[in-house]
């Protein structure tokens, strides 16, 4: 990777896409953070790996296995009796978000 060389324009750009706001008296030291940053992550480019044959895990099927599920209104009556506020089966909660 050929060295980049990182103007306060280019600082400029960036912060604009991040929308945060730098001083002018810093980008010109942010520009040459970003270029040592830059020149650190380049050394990946010299990097040699060995080449290995890629492994694919065995795949197993995570879910369990439902076997007898309950019947609908099974547990009904025995949730709402510990509703605090109830209409029917329904539980009675305070509105919090209002239509103005």
């Amino acid at each position: 990777m050929s060295e980049v060389h990182t103007t306060a324009e280019d600082v400029k750009r960036l912060a604009a896409l991040a929308r945060i706001q730098v001083p002018e008296a810093e980008l010109a030291g942010f520009a040459k953070e970003f270029e040592s940053i830059l020149a650190y992550v380049g050394k990946l480019d010299t990097l040699s790996l060995p080449h290995t044959e890629r492994q694919v895990p065995e795949l197993r099927n995570v879910f369990r296995e439902d076997g007898e599920p309950f019947t609908p209104g099974t547990w009904t009556e025995k949730i709402v009796e510990q509703f605090p506020e109830k209409e029917g089966d329904s539980l009675s909660v305070k509105q919090i978000i209002a239509h103005d």
